[in-house]
């Protein structure tokens, strides 16, 4: 049986995953087969559609695990992303406490909130509804991205919330919050990084965080974090088409 991404996150090794922002089923299928641990489907920027994530979710293959960003902190688009059967969801521009819980409700079942019920390619179109329901809010992640300077001053009273699985720090947003905007290294940027994983270090809570390069992943390991997105699709289709073709051309550097 498939663990669950929380499972993961929570007792295996750092997990290393990468963004996916092109509607094309075949990168995600071989993404999955290149053993990433996880895919971080991204609908806040780009053009995925919810239909876009459930035929990219379906091509997905072997224990790599998919979360999607959703566009914004709306019970609409939460209810509709969980219901295409993905591992979780990750909830873009969390500032403070009431923003969290908001989250919360829209994304667990009753008691513990408000989640919609339909019938859906979560529930195997209704053939496993009533095993998905019963175990669906200890299962399907729920994590927060704390991309903004007010979000990292209101650290505390946010992992306070119940019912958050992880914590998904956005260095690029953040560093736009502080006036510094793609300064990610600057020191003022480091030291907020910091703060949000200290703070999900005393709280047991499990860190992730998004870096452009391979060798900066071995970093945010050694710091704590349990789950990083390395690059974007996008990305690393262009540097392999380049460095192919200038190694072609004899002009590669390295």
């Amino acid at each position: 049986m498939k663990k669950s991404f929380i499972e993961k996150v929570r007792n295996d090794a750092p997990m290393i995953g990468t963004v996916v922002t092109l509607n094309c089923p075949e990168i995600v299928e071989i993404l999955s087969l290149c053993n990433f641990d996880w895919l971080f489907l991204d609908m806040e920027h780009g053009t995925l559609s919810v239909a876009s994530v459930q035929h990219l979710i379906q091509a997905i293959r072997g224990d790599c695990s998919v979360i999607v960003r959703i566009p914004e902190n709306s019970t609409v688009w939460i209810k509709k992303v969980l219901d295409t059967g993905c591992d979780g969801i990750l909830v873009p521009q969390v500032k403070n406490a009431d923003e969290a819980r908001r989250a919360v409700m829209a994304s667990k079942y009753p008691p513990q909130g408000e989640r919609s019920v339909g019938i859906a390619r979560a529930h195997s179109y209704g053939m496993s509804f009533s095993e998905y329901v019963a175990c669906a809010n200890d299962t399907i992640a729920l994590i927060i991205q704390i991309e903004h300077i007010h979000a990292v001053d209101n650290l505390d009273e946010i992992l306070d919330v119940e019912g958050i699985d992880g914590v998904f720090i956005g260095p690029y947003d953040l560093s736009g919050s502080m006036n510094l905007l793609g300064q990610v290294n600057s020191e003022l940027v480091q030291e907020a990084i910091q703060r949000v994983k200290q703070k999900c270090k005393a709280k047991s809570m499990p860190v992730g965080i998004f870096v452009m390069k391979g060798e900066a992943a071995q970093k945010e390991i050694k710091d704590g974090c349990k789950f990083i997105a390395v690059a974007i699709d996008s990305v690393l289709l262009s540097n392999a088409a380049q460095n192919t073709l200038a190694l072609a051309k004899g002009s590669a550097t390295n």
